[in-house]
């Protein structure tokens, strides 16, 4: 048949992989090896051609079958144009895919405060609910800043996408991961029972950081936007823009914190030197990425007082001490240091 393709060979954790429909990335051109060989192709399960070898056994999302493909000349078509199926068509799709990520973590993120919260205010220890003792609201504070702040830079980007979809994915899938892991915390041995919620979210937002390209691989995408100077001149635009008098004295604050980004950024970009720009990478990242948070929450704020003034300031007091943090780290890492940091 014209147009026909035979698919053979072995494909690994491929999510819904017992659908009847699958996009399938396959090399089409003989000899190559890197990703300009590949090509998409559109396979019918009802075709034949396609066994589930297997259904993994996986830690968590146990919704949704992952499988083990193996294709033996399964017949396929041509999708788009021959060579484009990494360069062009993946990237398009992982694209959205990053962003439902990113959509799947604010939601976990939710369901961990929202179970915290209920036990810490059911849950009594000496005679008061443990959600009276500063050790256990300062956690979720900090979670619900985290939810507000992820849940924030999703909405302001789902359209746009581009240069925010890796700060998008990558913190609100780091955010899921803290947000359920203090969920358990807060529950204390019951969070390690397996009748109690908290450990099925917690089981659930592990793979947000891994599938759909791992943190380490949004940072790569990302960190581009910090060197050509993206992000600083969002930041500096969201400086431009009004606040409420009760937001002023964080706007002031974020100011400084946007200064000793750029100053990180810059003193790496100095060196020029790419195996320190690689390790400094993800902590520059994360500046950015706070200090953006900061300013839709500083927005959120000024909008709705009521529903983001108290995430706003806690936010802000969690990513003022992470930007120092990274920005002390930067300004006295030496060249030299890396040396200690290798096997």
């Amino acid at each position: 048949q014209k147009g026909t393709w035979l698919l053979n060979g072995v494909k690994r954790f491929i999510t819904n992989g017992d659908a009847n429909l699958h996009l399938v990335l396959a090399r089409s051109e003989e000899g190559t090896k890197d990703g300009r060989g590949l090509s998409m192709f559109i396979y019918d399960k009802n075709e034949g051609g396609v066994d589930v070898r297997r259904i993994e056994n996986k830690l968590g999302i146990h919704g949704s079958p992952t499988c083990e493909l193996v294709y033996k000349n399964a017949k396929a078509e041509l999708c788009g144009d021959r060579k484009l199926g990494l360069i062009k068509y993946v990237m398009a799709l992982m694209n959205g895919a990053r962003l439902g990520i990113a959509a799947q973590s604010v939601g976990l993120s939710q369901a961990a405060y929202n179970e915290g919260l209920a036990y810490a205010k059911d849950r009594k220890q000496f005679g008061k609910a443990i959600i009276e003792f500063p050790a256990v609201y300062d956690m979720l504070a900090i979670m619900k800043g985290k939810l507000d702040a992820g849940r924030a830079l999703l909405y302001q980007y789902a359209k746009l996408a581009d240069s925010f979809t890796p700060l998008a994915k990558g913190m609100n899938s780091e955010y899921a991961n803290q947000n359920a892991y203090d969920c358990i915390q807060i529950h204390g041995g019951s969070g390690f029972m397996m009748e109690y919620a908290c450990q099925r979210i917690y089981r659930d937002a592990r793979i947000t950081s891994i599938y759909e390209g791992t943190t380490q691989l949004q940072t790569v995408a990302a960190i581009r936007y910090v060197t050509n100077g993206s992000y600083i001149a969002t930041i500096r635009e969201f400086e431009t823009i009004p606040c409420s008098p009760e937001m002023e004295p964080l706007m002031s604050r974020l100011k400084k914190m946007a200064d000793k980004f750029e100053a990180s950024t810059n003193a790496v970009k100095e060196v020029q030197d790419q195996e320190l720009l690689d390790f400094t990478a993800r902590k520059l990242v994360e500046m950015a990425a706070d200090i953006i948070m900061c300013h839709l929450l500083i927005q959120d704020a000024s909008k709705a007082s009521e529903l983001f003034s108290k995430s706003a300031h806690v936010y802000l007091n969690y990513a003022e001490a992470e930007v120092e943090k990274h920005s002390n780290f930067i300004e006295n890492f030496d060249k030299e240091d890396l040396a200690f940091y290798k096997k």
